[in-house]
């Protein structure tokens, strides 16, 4: 008596890494926080190079604060960062999050362009620093607005 053995097809499935849209999103929310930095700093490193000098004196004080990257890249990162962390809160307590967010992060950023007109510096170093301000919106907003699932 012989057995014969039948071969059993077994399928298996490659391996696949399927990542959640919790973590899609937090991808994208933290690219965009590192565009901010990285594109606030490119811009101030070319406008140092146009001439720029990112020199600021407090309408009391005498002696003058000049702006320097590291400075640039920290103010970038942390309103960054307070930009996602209120996303993130707002999106626990409330259904209407990214319409919330969206009018809060209009707010902040003309709020923002008040102590640029408030120091005392040359035309050029405001004109930047309005323009590294806008580009931190402009990385952020659709960055945070974004749902994970709309890619």
């Amino acid at each position: 008596m012989t057995a014969t053995t039948s071969p059993i097809a077994v399928r298996t499935r490659p391996a696949t890494r399927t990542v959640s849209a919790t973590t899609r999103r937090r991808r994208q929310r933290a690219l965009g926080v590192g565009g901010a930095v990285v594109a606030n700093s490119l811009l101030y490193l070319a406008g140092r190079a146009a001439g720029t000098d990112f020199t600021l004196t407090d309408p009391g004080a005498t002696q003058s604060h000049q702006l320097i990257l590291p400075e640039i890249a920290a103010f970038s990162l942390v309103f960054a960062l307070l930009g996602w962390g209120s996303l993130a809160l707002l999106e626990r307590f409330t259904r209407h999050a990214r319409t919330v967010w969206g009018a809060l992060a209009g707010l902040v950023l003309l709020a923002s362009f008040v102590p640029v007109f408030i120091e005392q510096a040359t035309v050029d170093t405001r004109v930047m620093l309005c323009v590294l301000h806008v580009v931190v919106a402009a990385a952020l907003l659709p960055m945070l607005r974004q749902r994970a699932g709309d890619r």
